[in-house]
């Protein structure tokens, strides 16, 4: 259940995500997810690829500065509540989310979720029925 993402800090200045990309591209990387924020100084590319730990080398010998975190991949229904109902199993577990991003298609929709504690967040979310994605269901999409 859990699916290695990487974080990619990037210089906010023209090309510096066309140059990951290409990156990427020239050595078959696929994205199945990605979000990125970003400061005046610098933005986080935070993305899901079909590779995870090759990536990570490919990125450091090109100088990128990259790390992998743990992330879930949750599936709630797409209609009102419906992240809603997995937030409130989350918080009534004492279980905090550091961040998320999602992407919804026809009935259902995919968050990507990093919280506190991975492993508690999975145990929670199994308990009370809720589908996670299995890494490798999200790193082919």
């Amino acid at each position: 259940m859990i699916i290695k993402q990487l974080s990619v800090f990037l210089e906010n200045k023209s090309g510096r995500l066309t140059e990951v990309t290409k990156t990427m591209a020239d050595n078959d990387v696929n994205i199945s997810a990605f979000s990125i924020a970003e400061t005046a100084d610098y933005g986080i590319l935070r993305m899901i690829v079909n590779k995870p730990e090759e990536t990570v080398k490919i990125l450091k010998e090109k100088d990128f500065s990259v790390h992998s975190t743990d992330v879930i991949c949750l599936i709630v229904p797409h209609k009102p509540g419906g992240l809603y109902r997995a937030l409130q199993i989350l918080s009534d577990n004492s279980i905090s989310v550091e961040y998320m991003y999602a992407f919804a298609m026809a009935e259902e929709a995919s968050v990507v979720i990093r919280t506190d504690n991975i492993q508690d967040a999975i145990k929670v979310l199994q308990d009370h029925k809720l589908e996670l994605k299995k890494a490798s269901e999200i790193y082919q999409l």
